[in-house]
């Protein structure tokens, strides 16, 4: 339960039609493994007591009353743990027969949740057996017990305030208005439906966009339990499909398989945080009654997928209709800046290194679609003191390959002079020695920009930007950044992408940049040529801050819950001393770079997370970090 994290798990126990004993048997054995397996909350299918395809054995008294004494047996079962546990129960109430899901913990029955759509089409005629219950809850006698019975009921941990569960059977979930909106807009974060769900051709994908899509809808979690083996095949055939999504994700999927749990955790903490970000739950028409429960304090084994490159799709094919969805964003934005300002050149500083390579591509996307010739577009080279061989001659291919004007300034004595005059030992090798090589290259952009009536297309991208990774006024700066909301990680991925779709000469050059370490070249070379300053090697690995930057920023995640997922996300990979070591270095700079952001240029926001001042991200510069670093320092 720490961190918001919850283990569940939905199954599909085999059932034999209308027999309770065995049916309870089956069901008694998924919860024993559950709760060996420390699962805190269990989902069993609609009707799975009795089996689903009962038919008019629905109406017998000897089915009614075995139903009621296998919910007696499970129920008392349940008193030696804490496990919750939503199963499917025909129950008669006030003498009316309604198909339920029982919630029961601790030898309690916290509530019944009648089924509210009875699907009557087709192959079902559940009218036929069952009652439409009224929308309202009440007080009813089950098993000696008093307990809540009705279609408006929260569950609510009271040691975990942002897990709230709530109930929908089945064909709730297949009609325009399903119940679990009201329950989401209520407070539940998590749903749960059992249910069972003939199998046909073509409705294994849309029971799955049904689920995905509610979940993303609600910002909640969706458990979906299914019919097990062993209902009838008279009419019809059942094929378990158990599904378990989180904010639209899958994050765990099992198909035709019964008497196995697909367990999983599930992140409330995660759900309350993005629903508080936006802001648009508004109050259900109708009131709720809130039933409580507790959890014991047990720490959480967290088994589902962490992925160490969110901002990066797994798959090749995913990844590069990716890339070329941001690639078109970007130079769309660069388009509506250049027709604004009806300028039909641009400057861009080109270093041979990923960010001003990824810069000059989008520029060409504009110009092309602009139909403006690529000749308008100047990439310079403004080689100083740490300029390599390798990257001054990769900056020179690609222009030539691309089509573009190339020129070629060096800085060397115009920085010498400028440390002359602020009397600046050019042998100490400080940030004054580095920033003002950035700031020399930046104010040559400028002055080229204004003598030719174009635009400085800026190079520095999101990750730099967290960082503060820029020198301020100096590559900090430009007339508009079209990599501002490109974290480091993915950059790469998009040169690389251009570099699949192009001609033999670009691709050549392109890779050879991919596979060039990353650096501002600020500090002279090696003996041989070969660069002296890498970035990672000072700040840390992109990868490792583009996470931190992800779950702290993009969901706001504490310091400690980051540093969980991370040794989750990068093991074997990475020590946890070095993932701390970093972690505390991302938020020390993140927070104290902040003014950089504060007066950083327009740019195109192309993904979940940009950190513009007049978008996404608002934050004072004199902000404190100290409860972020005593948080980090207690790990």
């Amino acid at each position: 339960m720490n961190d918001g994290f919850i283990t569940c798990a939905v199954a599909s126990p085999s059932v034999r039609v209308a027999d309770c004993r065995f049916n309870t048997e089956s069901i008694l054995q998924r919860i024993s493994e559950a709760v060996a397996r420390q699962v805190r909350l269990l989902v069993l299918p609609e009707l799975v007591v009795t089996s689903y395809s009962c038919a008019d054995l629905f109406f017998q008294t000897s089915l009614q009353e075995g139903a009621l004494e296998a919910l007696q047996v499970i129920v008392e079962e349940s008193r030696s743990n804490d496990l919750l546990l939503v199963l499917g129960c025909p129950l008669v109430v006030q003498s009316r027969l309604y198909n339920c899901a029982v919630v029961v913990q601790k030898g309690r029955i916290l509530g019944i949740v009648p089924k509210q759509n009875l699907p009557n089409y087709q192959e079902f005629y559940e009218k036929r057996w069952f009652a439409v219950p009224e929308d309202r809850n009440m007080m009813v006698d089950v098993l000696g017990q008093e307990t809540w019975f009705g279609t408006r009921l929260l569950f609510t941990c009271s040691n975990l305030a942002q897990f709230v569960l709530a109930c929908e059977v089945c064909e709730d979930l297949w009609v325009p208005q399903a119940p679990s909106v009201d329950h989401a807009l209520a407070g539940a974060t998590v749903i749960v439906n059992c249910s069972a769900s003939d199998e046909l051709v073509g409705k294994e994908e849309y029971r799955r966009s049904l689920v995905s899509g509610q979940s993303a809808r609600l910002v909640a979690a969706y458990l979906y339990s299914d019919a097990g083996e062993g209902e009838s095949s008279t009419d019809l055939v059942f094929c378990p499909h158990n599904l378990i999504y989180e904010d639209g994700i899958r994050l765990a999927e099992q198909f035709g398989v019964s008497d196995a749990l697909l367990v999983t955790e599930i992140d409330v903490q995660k759900l309350a945080l993005e629903r508080m970000r936006l802001n648009n739950f508004k109050v259900p028409k109708a009131s709720y009654q809130q039933i409580s429960f507790s959890l014991s304090e047990k720490s959480c084994t967290l088994t589902r997928y962490v992925d160490k490159a969110p901002f990066v799709p797994q798959d090749e094919e995913s990844r590069a209709l990716r890339c070329e969805k941001i690639l078109t964003l970007q130079a769309l934005g660069l388009k509506k800046r250049l027709m604004h300002t009806k300028s039909q050149r641009v400057v861009v500083g080109l270093s041979g290194g990923l960010d001003s390579t990824l810069a000059l591509l989008v520029s060409v996307r504009s110009f092309d679609l602009l139909k403006l010739d690529r000749s308008n577009i100047l990439a310079v080279t403004m080689p100083g003191f740490g300029t390599t061989k390798r990257t001054r001659g990769n900056a020179t291919k690609l222009a030539k390959a691309l089509g573009v004007e190339l020129q070629t300034i060096s800085i060397a004595k115009a920085v010498a002079q400028h440390f002359k005059d602020i009397d600046h030992d050019p042998e100490v090798l400080d940030v004054t020695y580095e920033n003002s090589q950035a700031r020399e290259r930046t104010q040559v952009l400028m002055d080229l920009a204004n003598k030719l009536n174009a635009l400085v297309v800026g190079t520095g991208d999101l990750s730099e930007l967290a960082l503060g990774w820029a020198t301020y006024n100096g590559d900090h700066m430009s007339m508009y950044g079209v990599n501002a909301s490109v974290p480091k990680t993915l950059v790469r991925h998009l040169v690389k992408h251009v570099a699949s779709i192009s001609d033999a000469a670009t691709r050549k050059v392109l890779l050879d940049i991919v596979a060039t370490p990353v650096s501002p070249e600020l500090l002279p070379a090696h003996g041989d040529g070969t660069i002296s300053q890498v970035t990672e090697d000072l700040v840390g690995p992109y990868e490792l801050h583009d996470f931190f930057l992800y779950q702290a920023i993009r969901w706001g995640f504490s310091p400690q819950k980051v540093y969980r997922l991370a040794l989750k996300a990068f093991e074997g990979q990475y020590e946890p001393a070095f993932i701390l070591k970093w972690l505390k270095t991302f938020y020390r700079r993140f927070f104290t770079q902040q003014f950089k952001r504060s007066c950083m240029p327009d740019g195109p926001k192309i993904g979940s997370l940009a950190l513009s001042p007049r978008g996404d991200w608002r934050m004072n510069s004199d902000a404190s970090y100290q409860l972020w670093m005593t948080e980090l320092d207690r790990l």
